[in-house]
């Protein structure tokens, strides 16, 4: 199961929305031309460590590297760590990092 609750769905396409430097929207599709169908929001991040766009991430629980990382970066341990690994577009997948207060994930049709 993934330490992210995510509805089913064609969620193969990712992309980083908007982050306002406390607020980070990800949203997610089979094609982020027009539309996306999933939105992640998590609200006080505290520490990010992800592309921009990436497809076909596979959610999973961090390590204690990861969580020692985002300590030493934060001075505490989050309330969420999300990580993940995702197609970043390079030979290899990219091992990505969310710290934050809480998130959400919101479905439907969501227009561009």
């Amino acid at each position: 199961m993934s330490p992210l609750p995510l509805p089913e769905g064609s969620w193969w396409d990712w992309e980083l929305r908007r982050f306002d430097g406390s607020r980070l929207t990800l949203v997610a599709g089979y094609d982020l031309t027009y539309h996306h169908g999933l939105e992640v929001e998590l609200t006080d991040v505290r520490y990010l460590r992800c592309p921009t766009a990436f497809m076909d991430p596979v959610f999973r629980e961090p390590t204690a590297v990861e969580r020692a990382e985002v300590v030493r970066s934060t001075g505490e341990e989050p309330p969420v760590l999300l990580a993940f690994d995702a197609d970043g577009g390079g030979a290899a997948p990219v091992a990505c990092l969310v710290a934050a207060e809480a998130w959400a994930v919101r479905q439907g049709r969501f227009p561009r």
